[in-house]
């Protein structure tokens, strides 16, 4: 019998994550559902079913990411989903920089950092799928969102990061990809009308793409778009 793959997910104890780990979970893989809180992770986990794990895993914390990569094992799919919006209606001209800091260090250095604990061991075995979350307001074809300038900008970094480990990776038999999901019903935007279910869905297949899938690309739904 061939083992179903482990899938990681970060940010997964509500929302977006939750529902990638529900969805990944629904087609056949392992899965450990990880956020800063571990009560909140466990609760979640077991929200999606007892055979589901869960771990601690602050993103923004070497020491936290360390452990986590000590202690899970082998990890084959990685869903980098943590992520804040904390400058909504902020501008670039007047926006405070600590926020933009703090922006940076949760959805760019945190998904990088989680990136470096587990993707190494994915090139090592031949094999891996690594999903960035990502956002329309960080794409150049589309054009930076200036009502939220942090968050758009580390979406864009995001983007970059992603064609990066796609070019370290190309030959390995790990895929790198971003995924929009557009706008999505989550405590970050509690009035958008698509549901967590539906943005998940394409989230999960960018994580179960075939072996002669794309990577270092920019996915919305089943298509590919421009950074």
């Amino acid at each position: 019998m061939i083992e179903p793959r482990t899938a990681l997910i970060t940010g997964a104890n509500r929302g977006l994550g939750h529902a990638t780990a529900a969805e990944l979970r629904r087609r056949g893989l392992r899965v450990v559902v990880t956020a800063r809180d571990g009560d909140e992770a466990a609760d979640a986990a077991a929200r999606i079913g007892p055979d589901v794990r869960s771990h601690p895993l602050d993103t923004t914390d070497p020491g936290s990411v360390e452990r986590a990569a000590a202690r899970l094992g082998p990890v084959d799919v990685l869903v980098c989903n943590a992520g804040v919006l904390l400058d909504a209606g902020d501008d670039p001209l007047s926006v405070p920089l600590d926020r933009v800091e703090q922006t940076l260090r949760v959805n760019l250095l945190g998904g990088w950092r989680v990136a470096q604990a587990f993707v190494p061991g994915m090139v090592s075995r031949g094999w891996g799928r690594v999903v960035f979350v990502s956002s329309g307001t960080g794409s150049f074809s589309v054009g930076l969102w200036t009502g939220a300038p942090a968050y758009s900008v580390s979406k864009t970094a995001v983007n970059g990061l992603t064609t990066m480990l796609a070019t370290c990776t190309k030959g390995s038999g790990v895929l790198v990809n971003a995924v929009n999901p557009g706008q999505t019903r989550t405590r970050m935007m509690p009035h958008a009308s698509r549901a967590p279910e539906e943005a998940a869905a394409d989230i999960a297949d960018a994580a179960t793409l075939p072996d002669d899938g794309p990577s270092g690309v920019f996915l919305r739904g089943d298509r590919q778009v421009g950074w």
